[in-house]
């Protein structure tokens, strides 16, 4: 240690005197050493003395312990001689097991002085009798409210003690109940009496003056009484029907079970919308009353209170209607009863009844429903079709009706013909099949409109409308496929077709037969591409896209993947195929995209049909190849007419564009006439011009022939423009007048070089040809290619 120290001073020692400069200041450092030796000391004893202090605690705390263990000892042994004694047991083990039970008897017997003591005071506040309750209807109410609170208490402790006293909280809630009954029986009488004088339910009754404050005390004290049932209701519970409202529905209630019960002739289950109307004929009745003399009533005793967010509860019409609800559907689940099994009188049913539902929500407003639950009210309809288990019955009712009027639209005489009236002129003309399955698609839409549940609407839309539309698609998808079956000769060989199938696909009968398919097809998708824009299609798919965003499934049943396949493929975020990123997507988007399809491949058959009866009657006209170079040059251009052999084409285009130009809108038509137009250019261009030898008159005959077959197809000839461009070379005259370029200075710029080549076709103003186009044509004239 002191070598330790040695060595620790030497360091010190050469770290401050390096320099003979250092030596100077030794005092200040003997004196700075001296000072860290005093402070030094001190700390030692002040630890000395915490160790000492700290020892003397610790040793005064044991011995505390100890005392306090010989006195616990001590007691122990006090307390085990006490309960041998008091047990007269020989073991402490059997003297605390047999206090025990004595004190478990005990808490027992508090227990049941408890619930003693609690029938007691239920008993004392339950022992009004009724004149007590008219008499002092104030005191009856406090009562009431006590009870109500003491009941609700109670509910509690009962599930905190895990269902210990089920038969204390039956009994009191028993005896609650049965006292609200007497004090609702009182106070109704009270109100029924009121009513008496002012003859109600008469429409148009009066409230005389005198008789107001009769009437807003009785109505006050049965809201009163309803009050704290009313607030221990939870948020999410559907609305209860107001007491003394249920006192005014009373007579109301009676001669509507009169009126639409039994054989009374207003009591047809074919006619459901009698009661409905009777209903909606009662509030348009009491409506002013109700306004007039309740709402102020409903505004003093709820309004500032929780009661006043539902409309239920503060709106007295909304309330009125609350009240009148039960008896309609007490009716309404009679008249199912008995209607289940008539499919017909059923859809009629469920039918008025969403009517009736949605004339409450729009033109009497009633949402009977707290702000903060967000919830739209689901309508009668929801509770006839879900909570008694009728939906799955209805929607195959439904999809039965909707299937069999399918049927009867497709089996029609006249549903293959073209509906030249349901659209406008411009528009392509739909199959009558088409347009009235539209129909039925929209009166189906309209049938499901007013439904509240996203799921019911949802399965209306997929098992319904859009298996309708996929029915028809097959339907004309199966046309088209049997008409390309019988115009190619491979199906007519292994189909044996007859000469009557043949003729009905061959002209006019073939193209409108391709037409029926095409417009039907447009007619379609155009539908559901405005359905698509339509507010409820897209409150729908906002609604779908919500959930689909959510993953897992949409409905119970449907899975995120099984709705997109049959509405849109942007609702499944795994498939990113063929999907445009600017495309949101809507309902209809398979649907549609199928139609599309199906339209584009008929409109392109309904070329390839007119193309290939063109070439079969440009063939013939091929053949007339020697006339081309021996015409008679000194004949009079302008005398020159169509020739012969066009008369079968001329006769086709007539026939055909005429029929064309009737049954299918004008854009695609363009485009139909320039396909066709450019196949006759491309047959004339390859079989003729540049197949045949041309005198000036040769060609000038062609281009009589080539005018004569653009008259034919009508407004749109620019796809023939290159056969203009060759004509035009091929008249050009051996001898031009002034101011004409001839036939020979053309040959010789044009074959010069190509910069002469491409100067004369601009000074020709030919501009649908180019330099090696132009030497073939002008080769095909007799003198040139001599």
């Amino acid at each position: 240690m002191a070598a330790v120290m040695d060595a620790r001073v030497e360091d010190y020692l050469n770290d401050k005197l390096q320099t003979l400069a250092d030596f100077d200041a030794l005092d200040s450092l003997i004196a700075n050493v001296k000072l860290q030796q005093n402070l030094l000391k001190q700390q030692l004893d002040a630890a000395e003395k915490d160790l000492a202090s700290a020892h003397t605690a610790a040793n005064a705390n044991v011995a505390a312990i100890r005392e306090q263990a010989t006195s616990f000892h001590s007691k122990q042994a006090d307390i085990d001689r006490r309960l041998l004694i008091v047990t007269q047991s020989d073991t402490s083990q059997d003297a605390v097991a047999r206090f025990e039970e004595s004190m478990a008897k005990l808490r027992g017997l508090d227990v049941a002085n408890a619930y003693i003591e609690t029938l007691q005071r239920v008993d004392a506040l339950t022992s009004m009798s009724a004149n007590d309750a008219d008499a002092t209807p104030d005191r009856a109410l406090d009562t009431h409210t006590t009870l109500t609170r003491l009941s609700l208490s109670l509910q509690p402790l009962q599930d905190a003690a895990e269902g210990a006293a089920p038969h204390l909280i039956h009994h009191i809630n028993q005896q609650v109940d049965a006292f609200r009954q007497m004090l609702k029986v009182v106070f109704a009488g009270q109100l029924e009496r009121v009513l008496g004088k002012i003859l109600w339910p008469k429409p148009g009754t009066p409230l005389p003056a005198i008789l107001q404050s009769d009437f807003d005390v009785a109505f006050g004290k049965l809201l009163a009484l309803q009050r704290p049932e009313l607030e221990a209701l939870l948020p999410s519970s559907p609305p209860s029907a107001l007491y003394p409202l249920d006192v005014m529905v009373n007579p109301i209630s009676q001669r509507f079970q009169y009126h639409f019960s039994g054989d009374r002739p207003t009591n047809r289950l074919d006619k459901p919308e009698y009661f409905f109307s009777h209903i909606i004929d009662l509030l348009n009745a009491h409506v002013d009353f109700v306004n007039d003399h309740i709402q102020p009533i409903l505004l003093r005793h709820f309004g500032g209170s929780a009661m006043a967010i539902n409309p239920a509860y503060i709106d007295a019409t909304s309330a009125f209607i609350t009240s009148l609800l039960p008896m309609l559907r007490s009716k309404v689940l009679s008249a199912v009863a008995q209607v289940r099994s008539q499919p017909k009188l059923l859809s009629h049913l469920v039918h008025e009844l969403m009517s009736f539902d949605s004339v409450l929500r729009e033109e009497w407003k009633y949402e009977p429903a707290s702000s903060t639950t967000n919830r739209q009210w689901p309508g009668l309809t929801h509770d006839i079709l879900i909570q008694n288990n009728l939906y799955e019955h209805w929607i195959k009712v439904e999809m039965d009706f909707a299937l069999a009027r399918y049927e009867a639209i497709i089996s029609d005489l006249t549903a293959s013909e073209l509906d030249y009236d349901s659209v406008s002129p411009a528009a392509s003309k739909p199959s009558k099949a088409a347009v009235r399955v539209h129909d039925l698609l929209a009166a189906i839409t309209d049938h499901y409109r007013p439904l509240t549940s996203f799921s019911q609407k949802l399965r209306f839309l997929i098992d319904i409308q859009i298996s309708i539309f996929d029915r028809f698609h097959e339907r004309l998808h199966s046309g088209l496929e049997a008409f390309m079956s019988l115009t190619s000769s491979l199906g007519r060989t292994v189909q044996g077709a007859s000469a009557a199938d043949l003729a009905a696909v061959q002209g006019v009968a073939g193209l409108e037969r391709l037409c029926r398919i095409y417009s039907s097809a447009e007619y379609l998708e155009r539908a559901m591409r405005d359905w698509g824009d339509d507010v409820f299609f897209l409150d729908l798919w906002t609604e779908l896209q919500a959930r689909a965003r959510g993953g897992g499934k949409v409905t119970n049943d449907l899975s995120v993947q099984e709705v997109a396949q049959r509405t849109s493929a942007t609702l499944d975020p795994d498939d990113d195929k063929n999907i445009d990123p600017s495309h949101t997507g809507a309902l209809f988007d398979e649907t549609a995209g199928a139609y599309g399809r199906l339209r584009a491949r008929s409109e392109n058959v309904v070329v390839e049909t007119i193309i290939s009866a063109v070439r079969d009657a440009l063939r013939t006209f091929a053949r007339t190849a020697a006339t081309w170079t021996t015409m008679d040059a000194s004949m009079d251009e302008t005398s020159l007419s169509v020739s012969p052999d066009l008369a079968s084409l001329l006769s086709t285009l007539s026939t055909d564009f005429a029929f064309l130009r009737k049954a299918i809108a004008p854009l695609p038509m363009r485009r139909i006439t320039r396909s066709v137009g450019r196949s006759i250019e491309s047959y004339i261009w390859d079989r003729i011009i540049l197949a045949n030898k041309f005198t000036m008159t040769g060609a000038t005959q062609l281009a009589t022939d080539v005018a004569a077959v653009e008259a034919r197809l009508g407004y749109d000839s620019a796809s023939m423009r290159r056969c203009h461009d060759a004509l035009s070379l091929l008249g050009l005259k051996e001898k031009p007048e002034d101011g004409e370029v001839g036939l020979w200075d053309v040959d010789k710029r044009l074959f010069a070089d190509n910069e002469s080549a491409r100067e004369m076709l601009e000074e020709l103003c030919l501009d649908n040809i180019n330099e090696n186009d132009a030497r073939k044509v002008l080769r095909r004239r007799a003198e040139v290619g001599g």
